[in-house]
């Protein structure tokens, strides 16, 4: 394949495994695709599927594992920590090899008009993709979720860029749009009190004066007497994962929390790794070169 696409989908569901897996199978066995990675979490009752391949072939299952989380979600039943307001929430697509942003725009363009066509589903676009400046921010877009979707959608700034001018009864509207390669990165902490991870949350991200390329919230995750400070870095390169954890670290030592450790969804960059590697062992000047296994040929 000349041209390589990853797609990143988000979809509502991190608790009935057996719709999970009716999902997940749109991706199995499909030419010119590869399933790289899927995971499912109880608390946030949300998966997330990364797969990679060539821009048609991705296109085509992606729209068919839509169409089977239209089917099997029902958003009027669906609790969960994790902010929502479609089934198939959210659809970033990333370019990865032979692909501009430009082209990724195209394919998340067309995906987005396919899926509000097939489906009766509002899409909106965002990051690279948005129709509007207030657009670009996925929590701009989300903002009021599925609940707060038929106000939403009423008001002229937030009419949908494809599809129908209100939601779909249970799949809510979904959201699409090219962007740089992002890092799910959570920080548990030693402590069930969430107005602790709500404020460390605050300090850290980048709309409460933290980190440029951070987003963050507080999670309470009930079945592990813990909270956690959730994280989306956008932009690694700018916003590295280490910088994330040390200043969640610093902020929870004013309330006495220490961090009981970290976790990663889906995949990420080896760069990301490797940055955070060098920072904390205290390496000059290491680079993806010193590692065995770049030098492995496949």
């Amino acid at each position: 394949m000349d041209k390589i696409v990853e797609c990143v989908p988000n979809f509502s569901e991190g608790r009935d495994l057996e719709k999970v897996e009716r999902i997940v199978s749109a991706f199995r066995a499909k030419e010119n695709i590869k399933l790289l990675d899927y995971s499912s979490d109880k608390d946030h009752n949300r998966m997330v599927v990364t797969l990679i391949g060539e821009a048609e072939a991705v296109k085509n299952t992606l729209i068919e594992a839509v169409g089977i989380a239209v089917r099997e979600i029902n958003l009027t039943k669906h609790q969960g920590q994790h902010p929502r307001m479609g089934a198939a929430d959210v659809i970033p697509f990333i370019p990865i090899k032979g692909m501009t942003m430009d082209e990724a725009d195209a394919l998340a363009k067309d995906v987005a008009q396919r899926l509000a066509e097939k489906y009766d589903l509002p899409i909106y676009l965002y990051e690279k993709s948005a129709s509007a400046e207030h657009r670009q921010n996925l929590a701009n877009v989300r903002k009021g979720e599925f609940e707060g979707l038929v106000g939403k959608m009423k008001l002229p700034e937030w009419k949908p860029d494809f599809g129908p001018g209100e939601p779909h009864p249970t799949a809510g509207a979904s959201i699409v749009g090219a962007r740089m390669p992002l890092i799910a990165f959570n920080v548990n902490l030693h402590t069930t009190n969430l107005e602790i991870a709500d404020k460390i949350a605050k300090k850290v991200r980048f709309i409460g004066g933290g980190l440029r390329f951070c987003k963050a919230m507080g999670v309470d995750l009930n079945g592990q007497n813990r909270v956690q400070v959730s994280m989306n870095l956008t932009d690694y390169t700018k916003t590295a994962i280490y910088q994330a954890v040390e200043m969640v670290r610093f902020e929870a030592q004013r309330y006495g929390v220490n961090v009981a450790g970290c976790e990663l969804i889906g995949l990420v960059p080896l760069q990301a790794l490797v940055d955070t590697a060098s920072y904390y062992l205290g390496l000059e000047n290491f680079s993806t070169k010193q590692i065995l296994e770049s030098h492995l040929i496949e």
